[in-house]
């Protein structure tokens, strides 16, 4: 019988971990986390890591096994989970993924082009002409060693900018000549759920968390991480504005409301990349989750 990977993902503040621990708790296996910022160690209140309770209930993957200097990629983070779920099927007919990482959800159900490791010299060379020049030395920069990527990338995401750079001149060709955007054919079978709130409800479920990870210490954990700040794995909401208040641009009560708009406008981005997915299967969060999560498993 082949096996069955259940993802639990959807927007940031959506109930996404209590969901996936309980049915891996009901399936009796384990949690693979798709966090991008999770995988960080050191940052646990900002990335709404699982609490030392929760991972108690259930063994996680992927959760705080990263230095904050280490790179991580989602090519990587594809050929990690692959090799893991080899040695889980062997155990389990089920594993539970969790996380709104949607590069890393996609890295395991679509698989991603194989793409070369980037150099330190040339991931630095990189971010410096970003910190230098901003977006226009990026585009600039692309419009030399690729300017078929320009006509399709997201122009405002700096990070993809960046990426291309780094692969194309890691490959010594165009990023875009790399892609091929072929799916990957996996051994198991996929499920994919989604805690389907109105965006009403959503958001105020957003402005309430933040709240909580304020009182949490979310203002001491960024403070003990401020002097490196300009690492890549602390670009990330919640602590830019937070160090942005450590540098005296903004007051505290800004920061806590620009945190929230923030995480909503990240929400936003999520939904807008979840509504293109056929294949998600959305829970009504006004009855009990578990069960429909169940329900449609028994039926795939």
């Amino acid at each position: 019988m082949p096996k069955t990977l259940a993802i639990v993902t959807g927007a940031t503040g959506s109930g996404k971990t209590e969901l996936a621990i309980q049915l891996a708790e009901s399936l009796q296996t384990e949690i693979i986390s798709a966090d991008s910022r999770q995988i960080y160690r050191g940052i646990p209140i900002g990335t709404a890591a699982p609490t030392a309770e929760e991972l108690a209930r259930v063994k996680h993957h992927f959760i705080g096994i990263l230095n904050l200097d280490e790179y991580y990629s989602a090519a990587k983070y594809e050929e990690d989970v692959l090799t893991l779920l080899d040695t889980l099927w062997q155990k389990y007919d089920y594993v539970v993924m969790c996380g709104g990482s949607m590069m890393y959800i996609d890295a395991i159900t679509n698989g991603i082009d194989e793409l070369p490791t980037i150099s330190e010299d040339i991931r630095k060379y990189a971010m410096e002409l970003y910190t230098a020049g901003g977006l226009t030395a990026l585009y600039d920069k692309l419009h030399e060693i690729d300017p078929l990527y320009l006509e399709s990338c997201d122009l405002n995401n700096h990070r993809r900018l960046v990426h291309a750079i780094e692969i194309t001149l890691q490959a010594g060709v165009p990023y875009s000549s790399l892609r091929t955007g072929k799916k990957k054919q996996r051994p198991f079978k996929i499920v994919k759920f989604a805690i389907d709130h109105t965006r009403e409800e959503l958001f105020n479920r957003i402005n309430r968390r933040v709240d909580t990870m304020i009182a949490a210490g979310l203002e001491e954990e960024a403070k003990s991480v401020y002097p490196i700040r300009h690492y890549n794995s602390l670009n990330t909401v919640g602590y830019k504005e937070l160090f942005a208040m450590m540098d005296g641009i903004m007051d505290r009560d800004t920061t806590i409301a620009r945190i929230a708009k923030n995480t909503r406008v990240y929400a936003k981005k999520q939904l807008l990349w979840l509504s293109k997915d056929p294949n998600l299967i959305r829970l009504n969060p006004h009855q009990p989750l578990l069960p429909q999560a169940l329900e449609h498993l028994k039926s795939v």
